[in-house]
């Protein structure tokens, strides 16, 4: 069926409408964060069995459709959205989506998308710049965190183990990690046929830091247990806590030992763009290879993350392929061989578009103003009684207790009310309440009646 533009119009905009609508409403804090129906009841409210069944939707049914679709779900742009770390997306990297969804140019194969792979190639260069790695590193947009950070792994197999594509896994590499790691790293341990066993939990202070003077120690385990390291994880940040490591002494250490040094920056490395706060990743350049998200502290939509290497050649080892459909001929520019995916989505130009209105200036403005915002938190909180803090924080992430109850009690009272959305995290065994300020609506207003509603939730 060929393209009906004229619908195409009219359909683009209502959703342009409806979308308009939905983030400025949200950021006026209209609406509940968080939808809360069950699918049965929801599937039914929507109609999806009869559209799926009968399709004929027109861009007047649409238009309701997308009302109740849009009400029903996450509002990222609320100001009480303190929950997961996912960013309220800023327009530039919306119209990308529109553009991908129409043009659709999976470009891992450059043929297949000429502009948008020089567009990632240019976003990755700028980012490869951003850590130190400069024209020796290299890098590739991956769909998310999970899979930048296997990606990662893989490359650091490559370097122990060369012949592991192709003859397998032998049985006796570790993976060094905080327990306070992101599951992804567990999960890439397993997929990469190491096994969750192979996973050496690192030494680590009572807030989850790696202790970097006991990292001898723990290094000294690993061997005496015939067991050869694959690499060593850091944080920056931490996800239950927002937490650096400190990634220079862990740095200098690995290369000391020569062990492949990690970092999974995927939350806090946009912090390299806020003057006052890129000390926080000081020693990242030692890294071997880093993970950073665009969807979280670049105001991305989800997903679009970043594997950076700082030897370029430790990707194109990640990977071995052969297909005689692909891999022919001069494939100089294309992104392929270093990535998990075929069809890659235009990654690249979210984070392009964003930089292109915004800047780099601009981008690190919203990260230190959503850092600043978490601390002012922090120093609300601990003027009230009954909140117990058990740290400063470095990033936007704020854990904290309120009295001695149940706190997931709290988080559900929250939530289910609609005016907040917050996580929580366990600290040394002890679960906490955790905010993410991640909306920039998120005020000094909007702190004070988060902080009403949980001290009236506790009486």
């Amino acid at each position: 069926m060929i393209w009906d533009v004229e619908e195409f119009v009219r359909a683009a905009g209502v959703t342009v409408g409806r979308l308009a609508d939905h983030v400025d409403g949200s950021q006026r804090g209209l609406g509940a964060v968080v939808g809360r129906r069950g699918p049965g009841e929801l599937a039914e409210r929507l109609d999806l069995a009869r559209w799926i069944r009968e399709g004929g939707m027109t861009p007047e049914a649409y238009a309701e459709f997308l009302a109740v679709y849009l009400d029903e779900g996450t509002r990222f742009h609320h100001p009480g959205h303190l929950g997961h770390q996912i960013a309220a997306p800023d327009f530039p990297a919306a119209l990308a989506d529109f553009v991908h969804g129409a043009a659709n140019n999976p470009m891992a194969a450059y043929e297949m998308g000429a502009a948008a792979a020089t567009v990632e190639f240019e976003v990755v260069r700028w980012m490869l710049d951003k850590v130190g790695y400069g024209q020796a590193g290299g890098g590739v947009l991956t769909h998310g965190g999970s899979l930048a950070n296997l990606t990662a792994l893989l490359a650091a197999r490559a370097a122990a183990v060369p012949d592991a594509w192709e003859e397998g896994v032998p049985g006796d590499l570790a993976l060094l990690a905080p327990e306070s790691a992101h599951y992804s790293l567990t999960r890439a341990a397993a997929i990469l046929g190491l096994g969750e066993q192979a996973v050496v939990r690192l030494d680590a202070d009572p807030l989850g830091r790696i202790d970097v003077a006991r990292l001898p120690e723990a290094l000294d385990r690993v061997r005496r247990a015939g067991r050869r390291p694959m690499a060593l994880v850091a944080a920056a940040c931490a996800t239950g806590t927002g937490l650096y490591d400190d990634l220079r002494g862990i740095g200098e250490f690995c290369a000391a030992n020569g062990l492949w040094f990690h970092v999974d920056g995927a939350h806090g490395a946009s912090a390299l763009l806020a003057e006052g706060h890129r000390h926080l990743l000081d020693g990242v350049e030692l890294a071997d290879s880093l993970t950073w998200d665009a969807h979280k502290m670049l105001r991305t939509s989800s997903l679009a993350a970043a594997v950076l290497t700082r030897h370029g050649g430790a990707l194109d080892a990640a990977f071995r392929q052969r297909a005689s459909y692909l891999f022919y001929g001069d494939q100089g520019f294309d992104s392929i061989g270093r990535t998990v995916e075929c069809s890659k989505a235009e990654l690249g130009l979210k984070i392009f578009l964003n930089l292109a209105w915004r800047g780099e200036r601009g981008l690190g403005e919203y990260v230190a103003r959503q850092y600043a915002t978490a601390h002012r938190l922090w120093e609300l909180a601990r003027e009230r009684p009954g909140f117990a803090l058990p740290y400063e924080p470095e990033s936007n992430i704020v854990c904290f207790r309120y009295g001695g109850g149940d706190q997931a009690v709290i988080r559900e009272s929250l939530t289910a009310d609609g005016a907040f959305h917050l996580t929580s995290a366990e600290i040394g065994g002890v679960r906490h309440l955790r905010a993410g300020v991640m909306a920039p609506a998120t005020d000094d207003k909007t702190l004070h009646a988060l902080l009403d509603r949980i001290t009236g939730l506790g009486e």
